[in-house]
């Protein structure tokens, strides 16, 4: 699948990780600030009379209808990522979700011009989610096509580590802009200010992004003229319908996981527990830099062991931290940080679900594959996600923690499926040879 094996990475190849974790980091950063400031919103974009519950419902609708337009931003995108290349896509995604989120930061609240403010809110998530649709697949095949066989593992669980520092840069501006105003002023002006730095940072990223070259695997079928001969998807769905449900499951566990773990949970506290914000949102900031470190080591164990391994162990943790997490969060300052670092590295457990994605699909069709079944997925799993556990939350307020107990069973699942059909994997076998035919 990838050219040199047995080689170290070398000083191009970390350029390329290194600029491509960045634009990254950024690009997610634009698309989850808005999660870290939804109350906020659902207060300025909704009527003041509307029940606070179906208030947060209906934010959390928009935030998820970002997820519900990434399947046709990523399938357009990766169609020509795989005909004409993946460095052209990889930048043309990133201004695509930089302009949105500049014009976020603008939009009038419902106080100013009614119903349409969430209208145009609605819209711009919507044109956010084409963007990052493509995005995320896309950076995964990128820095695949450049590293060493031996090496993808690491390289595709460092990304995901990278774009898990925009999660943590989003905690960290929210952090800083409720410790630092009065909810009075976060509410006139401050809640703009994340929007308004996300859009620069995303137009900064894409201008550093033109110094990355075209992936050697791809260049090298171009040479050999053998880009795929039909339409990718149509090949993708009569071909490769395994490795289609396996990614899928897997998008299911990453989507979920970070979702209901880092995105969701700092509101739960607040709700739940009545922490204050600042509190939770510092807590969680201890969680995403342990989810960072958790990403990388998950991939370099699935160099290492293989994915199958790295995956039962991962979900095993995942499941054991969550839980203690949710149950003990409220026992004190110093339960809370250590549990939800725990479980912070526990989510880390998602850095190994790129590792089969990229190398379950053949390099002709790896960009559609991909995109299809990681957008797919994200729309139904990471969208609905939200809503779910918070309707849960009717019936129980530990929903969050049956929730995630269940995907880590998924995880485990996936990881004994894997450990029968694919053996071969941590030496180096290609994985669609035992995914792609049905």
């Amino acid at each position: 699948m990838i050219p040199e094996p047995a080689r170290r990475l070398n000083r191009r190849d970390f350029h390329t990780l290194t600029l491509a974790a960045l634009g990254g980091a950024l690009e997610f950063y634009d698309f989850i600030i808005f999660v870290y400031f939804a109350a906020v919103i659902g207060e300025l974009f909704f009527p003041a009379q509307m029940p606070e519950w179906l208030r947060l419902v209906q934010t959390f609708g928009i935030f998820a209808a970002g997820y519900l337009a990434r399947p046709l931003g990523g399938i357009v995108m990766a169609h020509f990522g795989d005909i004409v290349g993946r460095k052209k896509m990889f930048s043309l995604s990133i201004l695509l979700m930089a302009l949105p989120t500049l014009a976020m930061g603008m939009l009038p609240t419902y106080a100013s011009i009614g119903v349409a403010a969430p209208l145009l809110l609605l819209l711009m998530r919507l044109l956010q989610g084409a963007a990052i649709g493509g995005e995320v697949p896309g950076a995964w095949v990128f820095v695949a096509e450049h590293v060493p066989r031996r090496r993808i593992g690491f390289a595709c669980g460092t990304l995901t580590a990278g774009l898990t520092v925009g999660i943590l840069l989003g905690s960290f501006v929210a952090t800083l802009l409720n410790t630092l105003m009065t909810p009075q002023t976060l509410a006139a002006v401050g809640w703009r200010i994340p929007f308004f730095l996300g859009g620069l940072f995303g137009l900064g990223a894409m201008y550093l992004r033109r110094w990355l070259h075209e992936t050697p695997v791809f260049t090298e079928m171009q040479q050999r003229k053998a880009l795929a001969q039909e339409l990718p998807l149509k090949a993708v769905l009569r071909q490769h319908r395994r490795a289609l449900v396996v990614s899928m499951l897997l998008t299911w566990l990453l989507s979920a996981c970070i979702v209901v773990v880092i995105l969701m949970t700092p509101t739960w506290l607040q709700k739940q527990f009545g922490l204050p914000a600042a509190l939770t949102l510092q807590a969680n900031c201890l969680a995403t830099v342990a989810l960072i470190f958790g990403c990388i080591i998950a991939g370099s164990l699935a160099d290492r062991f293989g994915a199958s391994k790295a995956l039962i162990g991962g979900s095993l943790l995942l499941g054991i931290c969550s839980w203690t997490f949710y149950h003990l969060a409220a026992s004190g300052t110093g339960w809370l940080f250590a549990t939800y670092g725990l479980a912070g590295l526990g989510v880390g457990v998602v850095g190994a679900v790129p590792y089969v994605m990229v190398r379950a699909f053949p390099a002709e069709v790896r960009f559609t594959g991909l995109s299809f079944s990681y957008n797919v997925a994200y729309a139904l799993f990471g969208g609905l996600t939200p809503i779910c556990v918070t309707l849960l939350m009717a019936v129980t307020p530990m929903a969050p923690a049956y929730y995630v107990l269940a995907l880590a069973v998924l995880g485990m699942g996936v990881g004994l499926y894997l450990s029968r059909d694919l053996d071969g994997e941590a030496s180096g076998a290609p994985l669609q040879r035992g995914m792609a035919n049905p």
